[in-house]
């Protein structure tokens, strides 16, 4: 991917804002004129400090696996895609970079790097997609003289497919839509579509306990691990797949989540399903976001949800409207709305996916039946088609409003659904006050019998030259009205180094310290992707 930002210059093409989106973010957030991106073009232009592994060190890891510490190397390893990470990256500071970058091809050479590690002193940060949003690949040294960024996309293997167990074994470097097409051959899919589906790996998604935009469907990643391989430098930690077991406490979920600070992931077997030949995605309305809220509710603990079940909020609807389509499509939504008695209400996209046609349209049948009975009006299959031709453009455009000058960022949580208005509100109202003038939006993304998640995305003019310390005030503003009304500190994104610091008030202080122990157990010296999961260097 560009250091800078999402994707490649090819990749970007068409997936930006339109040419109206200018005035409207002016107006709405007062930004100054328009300017050239605030960013370094060239990965030369990229500060790096001096490498530190040297020596012994280096020699024993470089005769262990391919090792690589030229600039361009460190440079694309020294963050993941969080905003500190790239108004640092844009900057040209790369100046925590690792010092080097070791690219093993087997599970035995990661053993090999973990060993020549510990013996030497040196940390150790796993790094498939690189899409991070939480700090989780920062190659902070935890004490340690050096840090490596262990590069997994060499193991990339999709090793077994056992289709009539409906189970696969993958090594943890494959990436999400080359998974997708490998499957495709033997008519399977993982189903698992995270919205950083086209850069994500299979290892990364287990390591940060990731949810797919079809989760709802087809499970989250938790949900979808049978068994798993965790090469830790202690020793190896393999667990078959299994359906189920009652063979004491489940050590998957001790794989699962574990984000690299308990050892490397370099095997995974997956439960998959049949791939869909049908698929219909399309969008309601509702009158206000809790009428909507509601209704999803209600369908979710009938057990006719769909697949694909987003509720976007007012304010999250009312800028999607006003930046469609140049304006037009906009105007003539809005008046579309307006007409069916939901203006200034919300939108809501369902999709439903299978093999058979007729079975699918008798669940839409079923999901549309009891959306309808609580408010929703049918906006027909333009909206979920819209949905779907974008589901992964969200990151393309942050790279376009950083260029603007507008601080960016997305946030989620999950609760109860008899908590879930009070998290909204004490959410929104925590980033409203920490920002000042800003655009704060949120959907429900994500539906459990018990609770739903919600995912906010807020705007704000960034304030040049302390972007950081601004972001820093609206994080944590976010994260303690989290934690003071009850809701999971992440839903989706993982603990990485920014959520760490709130792990406690969830886990429980007897809990962080079962946690500890286990890593001391697998890590014992302690090299395993410092200050990630666990607070104060793990």
């Amino acid at each position: 991917m560009r250091f800078w930002g999402w994707g490649t210059d090819e990749g970007a093409r068409g997936h930006g804002l339109p040419e109206h989106a200018d005035a409207l973010l002016a107006a709405e957030l007062d930004l100054p004129p328009a300017g050239p991106p605030r960013r370094v073009r060239s990965i030369d232009e990229v500060r790096v400090g001096e490498s530190a592994l040297r020596g012994a060190a280096r020699d024993a890891l470089a005769a262990a696996a391919p090792l690589r510490d030229d600039h361009a190397a460190r440079v694309l390893h020294a963050a993941g895609k969080a905003y500190p990470d790239l108004v640092r990256l844009r900057a040209g500071d790369a100046t925590g970079a690792p010092d080097a970058v070791l690219c093993p091809r087997s599970h035995e050479e990661v053993r090999a790097v973990l060993a020549a590690c510990a013996e030497h002193g040196v940390a150790v940060v796993p790094f498939g997609g690189g899409t991070s949003v939480v700090g989780g690949v920062e190659p902070l040294r935890g004490g340690f003289d050096a840090v490596i960024s262990l590069d997994l996309t060499g193991l990339a293997g999709l090793l077994e497919v056992d289709a009539r167990s409906r189970t696969i074994v993958v090594e943890p470097g494959l990436l999400l839509p080359d998974l997708e097409s490998r499957l495709r051959v033997h008519g399977l899919t993982l189903g698992h579509f995270p919205q950083s589906f086209e850069y994500a790996t299979v290892g990364g998604c287990v390591a940060t306990r990731s949810a797919g935009q079809a989760s709802t469907g087809y499970g989250r990643i938790d949900e979808l691990v049978l068994g798993a391989t965790l090469a830790a430098p202690a020793g190896d930690v393999a667990l078959p797949a299994m359906p189920a077991s009652a063979a004491g406490p489940d050590l998957r979920e001790l794989v699962v989540g574990s984000e690299g600070a308990l050892g490397v992931i370099t095997r995974a077997a997956l439960r998959v399903a049949p791939a869909p030949a049908v698929r219909e995605y399309a969008g309601f309305a509702f009158s206000s976001f809790a009428e909507g809220v509601e209704a999803f509710r209600v369908m979710e603990q009938e057990g006719v949800s769909p697949d694909v079940a987003r509720l976007s909020d007012e304010e999250e609807t009312r800028l999607q409207l006003a930046l469609a389509g140049g304006g037009v499509k906009g105007r003539v939504a809005g008046l579309y709305l307006r007409a069916r008695g939901v203006a200034g209400g919300c939108v809501a996209i369902c999709g439903w996916e299978g093999v058979d046609r007729e079975r699918v349209r008798r669940r839409r049948a079923e999901t549309v039946a009891r959306l309808r009975e609580h408010g929703a009006v049918a906006l027909g299959a333009a909206p979920g088609r819209a949905w779907e031709r974008g589901r992964y453009h969200a990151p393309y455009l942050r790279d376009d409003l950083l260029d603007r000058g507008v601080l960016v960022e997305t946030l989620e949580t999950a609760t109860q659904w008899s908590s879930l208005d009070r998290l909204y509100t004490a959410v929104g109202g925590a980033l409203r006050s920490a920002l000042g003038r800003a655009i704060v939006m949120c959907h429900v993304s994500h539906l459990y019998p018990s609770g739903a998640s919600l995912y906010f995305t807020f705007l704000a003019a960034a304030r040049e030259g302390a972007e950081l310390e601004q972001w820093r005030a609206a994080k944590t503003a976010a994260s303690e009205a989290i934690v003071a009304a009850g809701g999971t500190i992440t839903h989706h994104h993982a603990i990485g180094r920014d959520h760490a610091p709130y792990l406690q008030a969830e886990a429980s202080a007897q809990g962080v310290a079962a946690l500890r122990a286990v890593k001391a157990e697998l890590d014992p010296a302690g090299i395993m992707n410092p200050g990630k999961l666990l607070a104060d260097g793990g």
